[in-house]
């Protein structure tokens, strides 16, 4: 099974109540989120979800701005989606995201879509191969208590 995101985890508590917050939120809009995806270029997604229209969301979580500074890797995930956000605490700098990504500011209990990303379709090949590894990923996830 892929390395989930714990959201039991008790050795990063901010970084756990984020993704809940978040996938609470996606879901209020009617998106099925998995977290921990990891993409055809060997990068991880936070949170990976897709919409009702089948458009792909990938959500880079970021707990504290030291987190921010030293991971700048976040322009990889790009390809693999419609639209990209970064997802903080409300203590997090908005300031620090750039322009060209959401914001989503989220806890444990929910979040909010503070601004809007650039969106830029996949294409249908590149959206069919995403599909495909957040249906597999999802359905093993589901599986493993049963098979395991």
């Amino acid at each position: 099974m892929d390395d989930a995101l714990n959201l039991n985890d008790p050795l990063s508590p901010k970084a756990v109540e984020i993704a809940r917050g978040v996938l609470r939120l996606l879901n209020s809009y009617g998106f099925a989120g998995v977290t921990e995806m990891t993409l055809a270029n060997g990068r991880r997604a936070d949170v990976a979800a897709i919409g009702p229209a089948g458009d792909v969301t990938i959500v880079e979580i970021k707990s504290s701005v030291a987190d921010f500074r030293s991971d700048q890797k976040w322009p990889e995930y790009r390809p693999f989606c419609d639209r990209f956000f970064f997802a903080v605490s409300h203590e997090f700098p908005h300031d620090l995201i750039p322009d060209e990504a959401g914001l989503i500011i989220a806890d444990g209990f929910g979040g909010a879509i503070i601004r809007e990303p650039e969106t830029e379709k996949l294409a249908a090949a590149r959206r069919k191969a995403v599909t495909l590894r957040f249906a597999r990923l999802a359905a093993t996830r589901l599986c493993q208590p049963i098979i395991a």
